[in-house]
C-alpha cells in the first residue's frame, strides 16, 4: 500500500515538474524574441510603453485610461462602463460602427473592458496594419461624439446587460451583494456595470462630463506588445496622439473603508440549481507586503486538486462540487480576498462553512510545510509565465501593474513570492482571515420555474458586446 502511494506521489511530482520545464521553455523563447519594455511619456502627459517581441508578425495595442467605477459617485454608478459601449458610436471622421468595421477589414479583431479601476481598449492586427489602431485611438479620444439617439439605443442595451448578466444570475447577485456590505462608503461598493436605476437615469450630459473628466491624455497610457520597432513605432504615436492638448489629470484620491468591527452576513434568495456561499476579508494592494503571503495562501486552498480546500470539502468530505478563492490585490485601493464554493446538492451552508473556518485555522496553528509552500511557490512561477507568453497578456499584465502603481514594479513579483516563509503564511492568516474582518454571503437556492433556464454566473468586468 505505501509503496503504490509513493509511486503515485512520485509520478505526479515528476509530471508537476515537466510541466513547470515546459513552461520555462515556453518563456524562455518568448523572452528570447521579446526586449525590455521602454517607457517615454509626451508632452501632453500621455505614456507609452513598448515592448518588442518579434516571435510573430503581430501586435496588441492597447489604450488604458484610469478611470472605472471607483471613480464614479452615488446615483451616477455605471458611467464608466456606459462610456466605454459609446465610444464605439463613432467621431466627425469615422462613424458609428465603423471602428470595428476598419479593425476587422485590417484583418485585426479589438474589444474593450471596464473594471472597477480602468477602462481599456484594445486591437489585435498584425505588424503591417500598425497604423490603423494608432489613427483609431487617436481620433475618438479626442473626437467622440455623442449623439442623443445612439445614447438612448445603448443605454437600453446596457440595461438589458445587466438584467442577463447580474440580475438573472444568481452567483452574480450574490457576489453583488457581499461586495456592496463588505464595502460600506468605498467605491468598489457598487457594481462596475452600476445599479439599474442609475443605468435608467443616465443622461447625455453625464457622459459628456464623465468623458471631458478622465479621456484625457494626461489620465491615460498607451501599451504595445508585438513584432515593431520602437525607434519608428514611438513618432508615429507621438504625431497622432501628440496633438491632443494636454491637461492636468483629475485627482484618482477615493474615500477609504474604514475598519471593519465584526462580521456582517447577507442572504440571497434567488431561482438557481444550488446554493453558494462566499466569505469575503478585507486586504491590502500588491503595494503591501502581506499581498504576497495571501496569494500563497490563494494558491495553497484552491489551486488545483491537490490544494486543501478542494481535497478536504470536494474530495473527501464531499461537501462542495467546487471551491475557489481569489486575493484581489491588484486594484488601486484595498479590495477582498474571497472563498467561494459550490454548495452540493443535499448539503447545506452550515456544513460548508464550517469545513470553510477549519481549513482557514489550520493556516492560522500550523506552519505550511516546507515541500508544500515550495510547490505553491513553483505554480504561482509557472502560471505567470504561462500567462506572458501571450502577447495580449504581456500587455495585460505591464497594464495592471501600471495602474496600480508601475509597471517596472512587475519584475519584482517572484523574487518577493520566494521570499513568503510559513511564518508570513500564518501571520496573514492570522491578521486577515478572521471573523470580524468578515462579510459572508449565502445564496439560498428557490425551485427554478419550468422551461427556464439558470446559468452560472457572469465575469466580474464588463465586457463591450456588439
Amino acid at each position: 500500500m505505501n509503496r503504490t502511494y509513493n509511486s503515485v506521489g512520485l509520478l505526479s511530482r515528476l509530471f508537476f515538474y515537466m510541466l513547470v520545464l515546459s513552461m520555462l521553455f515556453v518563456w524562455a523563447f518568448s523572452l528570447s524574441a521579446a526586449e525590455s519594455p521602454v517607457e517615454k511619456t509626451l508632452s501632453n502627459g500621455l505614456k507609452v510603453i513598448l515592448l518588442e517581441n518579434h516571435k510573430a508578425p503581430l501586435i496588441t495595442f492597447q489604450v488604458w485610461y484610469r478611470v472605472g467605477s471607483r471613480n464614479e459617485e452615488w446615483g451616477k454608478t455605471g458611467l464608466s462602463h456606459m462610456l466605454e459601449h459609446m465610444m464605439f458610436k463613432g467621431t466627425e471622421k469615422i462613424g458609428p460602427g465603423q471602428f470595428s468595421k476598419i479593425v476587422e477589414e485590417n484583418g485585426g479583431d479589438e474589444n474593450a473592458f471596464t473594471s472597477t479601476d480602468y477602462t481599456a481598449y484594445f486591437e489585435n492586427i498584425g505588424t503591417d496594419r500598425i497604423e490603423v489602431p494608432i489613427r483609431l485611438e487617436a481620433d475618438r479620444m479626442q473626437g467622440l461624439l455623442l449623439r442623443e439617439d445612439e445614447f438612448k439605443v445603448e443605454r437600453s442595451v446596457v440595461m438589458e446587460e445587466r438584467r442577463l448578466r447580474t440580475e438573472d444570475e444568481a452567483k452574480a447577485l450574490l457576489r453583488e451583494g457581499v461586495e456592496a456590505t463588505a464595502f460600506q462608503v468605498q467605491p468598489y461598493h457598487w457594481p462596475v456595470i452600476g445599479w439599474m436605476e442609475d443605468i435608467e437615469g443616465f443622461t447625455l450630459n453625464d457622459l459628456r462630463r464623465h468623458y471631458d473628466t478622465f479621456y484625457r491624455p494626461s489620465n491615460a497610457f498607451i501599451v504595445v506588445v508585438g513584432d515593431f520597432n520602437k525607434k519608428t513605432l514611438f513618432p508615429l504615436i507621438e504625431k497622432a496622439f501628440g496633438a491632443i492638448k494636454g491637461v492636468p489629470a483629475p485627482r484618482q484620491d477615493r474615500m477609504r473603508e474604514q475598519l471593519q468591527k465584526g462580521e456582517r452576513r447577507i442572504v440571497v434568495k434567488k431561482e438557481a440549481q444550488l446554493g453558494a456561499i462566499t466569505k469575503a476579508y478585507h486586504v491590502q494592494t500588491i503595494m503591501d507586503d502581506d499581498s504576497y503571503s495571501l496569494d500563497l495562501i490563494q494558491t495553497l486552498l484552491s489551486s488545483g486538486e491537490s490544494s486543501r480546500l478542494y481535497r478536504k470539502l470536494v474530495q473527501e468530505q464531499q461537501l462542495a462540487l467546487s471551491v475557489d478563492t481569489d486575493n484581489h490585490s491588484m486594484s488601486k485601493d484595498p479590495n477582498l480576498f474571497t472563498i467561494s464554493a459550490d454548495i452540493m446538492p443535499g448539503k447545506t451552508a452550515e456544513e460548508v462553512e464550517t469545513a470553510l473556518t477549519a481549513e482557514i485555522e489550520r493556516l492560522q496553528q500550523e506552519p505550511v510545510g516546507e515541500r508544500e509552500l515550495e510547490k505553491a511557490k513553483n505554480q504561482i512561477e509557472a502560471s505567470l509565465m504561462f500567462m506572458r507568453d501571450s502577447l495580449f497578456n504581456q500587455a495585460m499584465i505591464l497594464a495592471e501593474y501600471e495602474i496600480v502603481a508601475s509597471w517596472k514594479d512587475l519584475d519584482n513579483y517572484i523574487p518577493r513570492i520566494r521570499k513568503v516563509s510559513s511564518q508570513d503564511v500564518m501571520a496573514a492568516a492570522r491578521k486577515y482571515l478572521v471573523p470580524d474582518n468578515c462579510t459572508t454571503g449565502v445564496l439560498v437556492p428557490l425551485p427554478v420555474k419550468e422551461g427556464k433556464d439558470i446559468d452560472s454566473g457572469s465575469s466580474g468586468g464588463e465586457h463591450t458586446i456588439r
